[in-house]
C-alpha cells in the first residue's frame, strides 16, 4: 500500500467532508480529498481570503470535470481534453455586471487551478497527473492599463469640498486616503494608536495589508491636527481602530458612500478610493519625488509596481519631445526671416546657399535649424545634394569602392554619377 494510499486509510473517516463539497465527494472522493489537502497546505502559508478564492475555483472545476466526463474520479486522471473543454466553458460564464466573465477572473480562475496542478506534481503527491495539463499559453496575458487618477484641477475642486465637510470622520478617512496613499483595507485596519513620534516628526503605522507587509508613513500637520480633534470628540472605541465609530468597525462600503457624496458635490463624478492613491504617487513623481521614496510611501516590495506611475509622466520623454518638435517647427517658421516685401531674389539666393553647407562630394542642404549627429552616411540623407562639379571625386570614390570589393557603396556612387547625368542631359 502506497503512503498516500495509507494516508487516505487513516484520515478519510476522520475527515469531515465540507457540505459545499459533499456534491463532488459522492461522485468522486479521491478528487475531493486530494483538493481538500491541497487546500489544507496552502492555509498554513496563505491568507484565509486567497484560501476561499482557491476553495470556489476547485470545487468549480471538479464538479464541471466530473459532469462533462463521469468517467474522471480523481485528479490524476485529468487530462489536457478536459482541460481544453473547461476553458472554453468558462470563458461562456456569466459575470456578475457582465455578459460574461472579465479577463482579469477567467486568467485568476485558469492560474490559481495550474499553480494547484504544479504543486501536488513537485510534492510527489500519487494522486497527481503525469505533467501540468494548463500550459503557460492558457493563462491570458495580464493587460497593464495606466493607473486611473484624478487630474490636478479636478483634485483641487474635490479638496476643497473635502475640506469644508462637517462630519469629522468622513473628512478624516478621505483626507488619510488622499494624503498618505493608503488603501482602503488598510484605512479600515488602522489602530487607535497608530500615530507615533520619530524625532520631531509624526508618523502613522499602517497595518499589515495586502502585501503582508507594515510601514510607516510622514504625517502632514493637518492630519495630526484633524486626528487629535477626532480623538478628542471620539475617544477610543471597544473596537480599538482608529475610525471605529458606534455603528462599528469602519467598513470600505461605507467610505465609497461618503467618497460618491463629496464627488458629487464637486461636479466630479464616481471616485473610487484607489484613485486618491493614484493621484498621490502620480502628483508625487511629476514633481520630482524618486521612485525609490514613492515605493516606499505606497509599501510596494518591487520598484515595477511604482514604475507604473512613470508611465504617466515620463519626465525625460516629454522633455526631448519639446526640444526635437521646437527644432521641426523651424522648418516652418523661421523667426529670424525678413519680410517677404523686403526679401529680394538675391537675398533670398544667398540665404539659401548659407544653408547648403559644403562636403567632401556634394553639398548638404539640412535647415541651420536642425542638428545632424551623423558623420558618415551623408550620401544617404534625404538632404544630400550633388552636381558635376563633383563628379571627379565621385568617380575617383566609386572606383575606390570597387577595387575594395565594397559592392553596396560602389552601387550608390553610380547612383549618384546617374542622377549628375541625368540633370546634365
Amino acid at each position: 500500500m502506497s503512503a498516500v494510499a495509507r494516508r487516505r486509510t487513516i484520515k478519510a473517516p476522520q475527515r469531515r467532508i465540507p457540505a459545499d463539497w459533499e456534491t463532488v465527494h459522492a461522485v468522486a472522493p479521491q478528487m475531493a480529498l486530494t483538493m481538500l489537502d491541497y487546500l489544507d497546505q496552502i492555509a498554513v502559508s496563505q491568507r484565509p481570503a486567497t484560501v476561499r478564492s482557491v476553495n470556489t475555483d476547485l470545487r468549480t472545476f471538479a464538479r464541471f470535470v466530473t459532469v462533462h466526463d463521469p468517467a474522471v474520479r480523481c485528479v490524476a486522471a485529468v487530462g489536457r481534453k478536459h482541460i481544453e473543454a473547461y476553458k472554453i466553458w468558462q470563458n461562456r460564464q456569466p459575470g456578475i455586471k457582465t455578459p460574461t466573465v472579465k479577463p482579469a477572473t477567467f486568467r485568476r480562475r485558469i492560474g490559481m487551478i495550474r499553480m494547484f496542478f504544479i504543486r501536488i506534481i513537485e510534492w510527489g503527491w500519487d494522486d497527481a497527473p503525469a505533467r501540468v495539463p494548463i500550459f503557460f499559453g492558457d493563462v491570458p496575458k495580464r493587460d497593464e492599463p495606466l493607473p486611473r487618477f484624478i487630474d490636478d484641477a479636478n483634485f483641487a475642486r474635490f479638496m476643497r469640498v473635502v475640506n469644508n465637510e462637517k462630519q469629522i470622520r468622513h473628512r478624516l478617512a478621505i483626507e488619510l486616503l488622499a494624503r498618505t496613499g493608503m488603501r482602503i483595507g488598510e484605512l479600515c485596519e488602522l489602530e487607535h494608536d497608530a500615530v507615533t513620534v520619530i524625532g520631531d516628526a509624526h508618523w502613522l503605522r499602517i497595518p499589515v495589508g495586502k502585501l503582508n507587509n507594515d510601514r510607516y508613513v510622514p504625517l502632514h500637520p493637518h492630519l495630526v491636527d484633524l486626528i487629535a480633534q477626532y480623538q478628542a470628540e471620539h475617544g477610543v472605541h471597544e473596537h480599538k481602530r482608529l475610525l471605529s465609530g458606534e455603528q462599528g468597525v469602519l467598513n470600505r462600503y461605507a467610505v465609497q458612500r461618503w467618497l460618491d457624496r463629496l464627488a458629487k458635490k464637486a461636479g466630479i463624478g464616481h471616485i473610487h478610493p484607489h484613485q486618491l492613491r493614484h493621484t498621490l504617487a502620480t502628483q508625487a513623481i511629476n514633481r520630482g519625488m524618486s521612485i525609490e521614496a514613492i515605493a516606499a510611501l505606497l509599501g510596494h516590495k518591487s520598484l515595477d509596481m511604482t514604475r507604473q506611475y512613470a508611465r504617466i509622466s515620463n519626465r525625460v520623454v516629454a522633455d526631448e519631445y519639446a526640444a526635437v518638435t521646437a527644432k521641426v517647427e523651424a522648418l516652418y517658421t523661421t523667426t529670424t526671416a525678413l519680410p517677404a516685401s523686403a526679401e529680394g531674389p538675391n537675398m533670398r539666393r544667398l540665404r539659401n546657399e548659407v544653408n547648403h553647407r559644403l562636403l567632401g562630394n556634394g553639398l548638404c542642404t539640412r535647415p541651420v535649424e536642425l542638428d545632424c549627429s551623423f558623420e558618415s552616411i551623408c550620401e544617404k540623407c534625404a538632404h544630400f545634394t550633388t552636381n558635376k562639379t563633383f563628379q571627379p571625386i565621385l568617380l575617383r570614390q566609386r572606383n575606390h569602392a570597387t577595387k575594395n570589393g565594397q559592392t553596396g557603396r560602389a552601387q550608390l556612387f553610380n547612383n549618384l554619377l546617374a542622377q549628375i547625368d541625368e540633370t546634365t542631359t
